[in-house]
C-alpha cells in the first residue's frame, strides 16, 4: 500500500515539474478564462443589473470551456512518447496512476480559475454575498470536470484528430454540473438557501471521483491496444 502511494506522489510531482516546464501552454486556457469573461461587457451592455445576473452564467461557461481546452494535453504527452504505454506495465493499479495525472491536471488548470474567479466576478458586479458560493461551486466542479474529462480523453488519445470527438463525448455530461452550479451561484446573488445545488455537486464529485479513474484506465487500455 505504501508504495502504491509512492508511486501516487511520484507521477503526481513528475507531471507538476512537466507542466511547469511547459508553462506557456498552461496560460492558454486562462487567458482564455479571462479574455471570454472581460470582453463579454463589451458584446452585451456595461449596465451592471444585466451584468449582475448574466455572471453566474458567464464565469461558469468561460471555466467550463477554458477546462475543455487543457484537457488534451492530459496523456497527449505521455502516449507520445511512450511513458503511457510504461505506466499501464506497471505493477501499481492503473486507476491510481491515471487519478495521480487527473490531480496535476486539476491543480494546473482548475486551481488558477478558482482563484482568479472572484476577480472576473468583481468585473461582472456579481455580488459579494455569491462570492463564497461562485468558490465553492468551482472548488466542487472543476475536479469533476477534470475527472469526467480525463474519460474523453483516454478514448481519443490515439486519435489524430480527437478534439471534435472529445467535445462531443464530455460535453453531454458537462451540463448539469454547469446548470447546478451557475444556478447556486445565481441564488445565492438574490439571497436564496444553495445547499441543495452544493450537495447535488458534492455528490457529483465523490461519484466521478470513485468511478471515472477506473474508467479512464479501461479506456487508456482499449486505446493502446488498438
Amino acid at each position: 500500500m505504501n508504495s502504491h502511494f509512492r508511486a501516487f506522489s511520484i507521477l503526481l510531482q513528475r507531471d507538476l515539474k512537466l507542466a511547469y516546464r511547459h508553462r506557456a501552454e498552461l496560460a492558454n486556457p486562462l487567458l482564455f478564462f479571462v479574455l471570454v469573461v472581460s470582453l463579454f461587457p463589451l458584446g452585451v451592455s456595461p449596465e451592471s443589473k444585466v451584468l449582475q445576473q448574466l455572471a453566474p452564467g458567464v464565469i461558469w461557461v468561460a471555466a467550463l470551456l477554458a477546462a475543455m481546452l487543457s484537457l488534451d494535453s492530459l496523456f497527449r504527452s505521455d502516449f507520445n512518447d511512450g511513458a503511457l504505454e510504461q505506466l499501464t506495465l506497471t505493477a501499481h493499479p492503473l486507476p491510481l496512476l491515471v487519478l495521480a495525472k487527473i490531480t496535476a491536471h486539476w491543480l494546473v488548470s482548475g486551481l488558477p480559475l478558482i482563484i482568479l474567479a472572484p476577480l472576473l466576478g468583481v468585473l461582472l458586479f456579481l455580488p459579494t454575498d455569491a462570492m463564497p458560493t461562485l468558490l465553492a461551486t468551482l472548488a466542487l466542479g472543476t475536479p469533476v470536470l477534470s475527472l469526467i474529462g480525463a474519460i474523453g480523453v483516454a478514448l481519443t488519445v490515439g486519435l489524430q484528430r480527437g478534439g471534435v470527438l472529445l467535445s462531443l463525448l464530455v460535453l453531454p455530461l458537462y451540463i448539469p454540473i454547469l446548470i447546478f452550479a451557475a444556478n447556486a451561484v445565481q441564488s445565492a446573488a438574490i439571497g436564496l438557501e444553495v445547499a441543495g445545488q452544493l450537495y447535488f455537486l458534492g455528490a457529483m464529485l465523490m461519484l466521478a471521483l470513485t468511478l471515472a479513474p477506473i474508467a479512464a484506465a479501461a479506456a487508456l487500455r482499449i486505446s493502446l491496444s488498438g
